[in-house]
């Protein structure tokens, strides 16, 4: 029998470490891969912003991973996992329901030689009086597109009202890292859009958005030069940054601070801190920390288990020069991880030595929609090199497009991007329903 490798989540990282791997091991039949994921389709999740706003049709940017599975010589299973029993090599699927809450498929069993964790982080609201029942988070399609239902009701309502007066809409979003930053611009941005196509009821301005960071600036992950361009464009779109501003509670009509401010608001998303998921908890003995993420060596093996790895945002890595510190929880990072466990997985089946994970930061780049983007890049030979403005948002762009060509091939990826070329041409610039 084959050696069975089993990698549990397809995001960026899962997705593509399964295609590289079916690629190199699953075409041969030196290996069996399998990866398991809770929904049917992917898509990268730095976008999830735009899909909020409505900038991005996520139903054109999918990708299917039965489909991706049949191209690249791996199984995919559908389910979501629930428990682990490292005694027998084997994880547990929860059952899977329909939307009618029917049993779809019943509670399974898989076997493993490699188990490969990858099921990624969600939104952290360190238990924040009334954030989970009233804040969306941004953690997964389905819950960006409810954002951008709820914007675009109210854009509705005022439209279909008789009232002479314009309304407005405040939106309040809690966490000034790249995602409230991204999504705040994004917003902005989308504004303008549906006053254009005639939804002018609620004026660009009328928007009111607030954006709230309990640190003392926005982007507190990122060096300070890429921080103060970024605060500064978003004040020039009237976007409202308050800094230092713990949220003590979240209520149906707004957000109240630890200072006793009180912010309203309508649609309120939470982008704050992240956390792996719970069901990573004690996971059969496994050791994680305080936000569940396992504890990992630098091979990515967890520190109990030599078949188990994880890497991503689900596992603490720690950074050489023992300082204590992690590796942080970013695209580069899963991306840089998915390729040396593709190598790892082969050295092991062939039981030779596993390489070391070192990071390596290429710098930061954050988009400010159509009005800027702002970055810095490192290299060995380049050092540091600032980026502002239309350069800068080419180089974000690509990093989607490498993303693609990690999943597809540059053939596939250069019909993607004509494909995005014409409809760019023939469709709204926004998703309108």
């Amino acid at each position: 029998m084959s050696h069975r490798i089993v990698i549990v989540g397809g995001g960026a990282g899962g997705l593509e470490l399964a295609t590289r791997l079916g690629r190199k091991l699953g075409r041969s039949g030196a290996a069996q891969i399998t990866l398991v994921d809770a929904k049917l389709t992917h898509i990268w999740k730095p976008l999830l912003h735009e899909v909020a706003a409505g900038s991005l049709n996520s139903a054109e940017d999918e990708l299917n991973y039965v489909a991706q599975a049949k191209w690249n010589h791996f199984e995919f299973q559908l389910g979501r996992m629930c428990g682990l029993q490292r005694s027998t090599r084997q994880i547990v699927l929860a059952p899977v329901l329909d939307e009618d809450g029917r049993q779809l498929l019943p509670e399974r069993r898989i076997g493993y030689d490699s188990l490969v964790l990858a099921v990624g982080s969600t939104t952290n609201d360190f238990g924040t009086p009334g954030a989970a029942e009233h804040c969306i988070f941004l953690d997964t399609r389905e819950q960006a597109e409810r954002f951008h239902r709820r914007m675009l009701s109210h854009y509705l309502r005022a439209h279909a009202s008789t009232q002479t007066d314009s309304a407005h809409i405040d939106i309040a979003i809690v966490g000034a890292g790249a995602t409230g930053v991204e999504l705040a611009a994004e917003l902005h941005h989308a504004a303008r859009q549906l006053a254009a196509y005639g939804l002018d009821r609620i004026r660009p301005e009328d928007m009111r958005i607030t954006l709230i960071e309990a640190g003392p600036r926005v982007l507190p992950a990122l060096p300070e030069r890429i921080a103060q361009p970024v605060h500064r464009t978003l004040e020039k779109l009237g976007v409202t940054v308050l800094t230092g501003a713990a949220v003590s509670e979240v209520t149906a009509e707004g957000l109240k601070t630890a200072d006793g401010q009180f912010i309203p608001a309508s649609l309120k998303v939470w982008a704050a801190g992240i956390r792996a998921p719970a069901f990573l908890k004690d996971l059969d003995g496994l050791e994680n920390n305080r936000i569940n993420q396992l504890l990992v060596r630098p091979t990515l093996q967890t520190t109990l288990d030599d078949d188990i790895f994880a890497f991503g945002d689900c596992a603490a890595c720690p950074q050489p020069g023992g300082d204590g510190r992690n590796v942080p929880p970013r695209a580069q990072a899963a991306h840089q991880q998915a390729s040396m466990l593709t190598r790892s997985l082969r050295l092991k089946i062939s039981g030779q030595p596993l390489p070391e994970y070192r990071y390596r930061d290429y710098g930061s780049l954050i988009s400010l929609s159509s009005f800027s983007a702002v970055g810095n890049l490192m290299g060995n030979l380049t050092g540091s090199v600032m980026l502002e403005g239309w350069l800068a948002r080419v180089f974000y762009v690509s990093l989607y497009r490498m993303h693609q060509m990690a999943l597809y091939g540059l053939p596939r990826t250069l019909l993607l991007m004509l494909s995005d070329r014409i409809g760019r041409s023939t469709e709204p610039r926004l998703k309108l329903h």
